[in-house]
């Protein structure tokens, strides 16, 4: 095959993977609809090539008119995931799904996800069986989790139930390197690294630190570089940072310095 060939619709990049248990192809920056973008952030989202959208009912108010607007268009080029907004029970996981595809227009959600498994909800046999059953019945294409005890996500990743995971993973918090990746050799789900920036504290220069101080960007770099990260949650206020967010993928993964120079701080901002 020719080296300088264009990749295939299909084939894995940078800016670009297939979620395999997911079943489509989506552009690795995520975005979340509840930290502010507004409708024309959201247009232009979908102009840079968005698709993976994390979007709940609540703080979303300013984007939802136009991704319902946007899956009435084209259902499949677009992936969404939600979860619950209730307690979580099997009850509950069935009643949740069906208002949220009322909320949305849609006959589908592509993840549905138990938000901060261990602590606000559980990965129960009865919320698992829910969730097999809502894929089933077409009304989910996969089932997820979001999750900080990396112990407890290993052992979640080689369940067959489970298809996607939503995991904590920056420079200040790469324990997923050891505690979590090595497990993908034997099952591996779909991830999507959230809190990329250390909820902003990678953005601020600590105490004693002499080198650069890196951009938002930077750190959605170090994520994606990691070939166990298919996409990155991001988390925009508005238009500008959204395409801030975009403009740094241009730049690739991390090249080796990069890549020492971010865990260098990160060391220092976790402390």
């Amino acid at each position: 095959m020719d080296a300088h060939a264009a990749p295939s619709p299909e084939a894995d990049d940078f800016t670009h993977r297939q979620l395999r248990r997911v079943g489509k192809r989506v552009h690795r920056m995520g975005i979340a609809c509840n930290y502010g973008l507004d409708a024309d952030g959201f247009a232009a989202a979908l102009d840079r090539g968005a698709n993976y959208f994390f979007w709940t009912p609540m703080r979303t108010g300013k984007v939802t008119p136009a991704l319902r607007e946007a899956l009435r268009r084209d259902r499949e080029r677009y992936v969404v995931a939600s979860g619950p907004t209730l307690a979580v029970t099997g009850g509950n996981v069935t009643r949740g799904v069906e208002s949220l595809l009322k909320k949305l227009g849609t006959d589908y959600l592509d993840v549905y996800q138990l938000f901060w498994v261990g602590v606000t909800s559980s990965w129960r046999e009865a919320t698992a069986d829910a969730l097999a059953k809502l894929k089933e019945q077409g009304k989910i294409r996969a089932a997820g989790v979001s999750i900080h005890d990396r112990p407890r996500a290993a052992e979640l990743s080689q369940d067959e139930r489970l298809d996607l995971l939503m995991i904590r993973y920056n420079a200040a918090h790469p324990g997923a390197e050891r505690d979590l990746f090595p497990r993908f050799a034997g099952r591996r789900p779909d991830v999507a690294a959230y809190t990329a920036t250390d909820w902003r504290k990678l953005l601020k220069r600590p105490s004693g630190w002499q080198g650069r101080v890196p951009d938002a960007g930077d750190c959605y770099r170090f994520a994606l570089s990691s070939p166990h990260v298919d996409l990155v949650i991001s988390g925009p206020a508005d238009r500008a940072q959204m395409e801030a967010n975009f403009d740094a993928l241009s730049r690739g993964p991390l090249d080796p310095e990069e890549d020492r120079w971010m865990r260098d701080l990160g060391r220092v901002v976790h402390g």
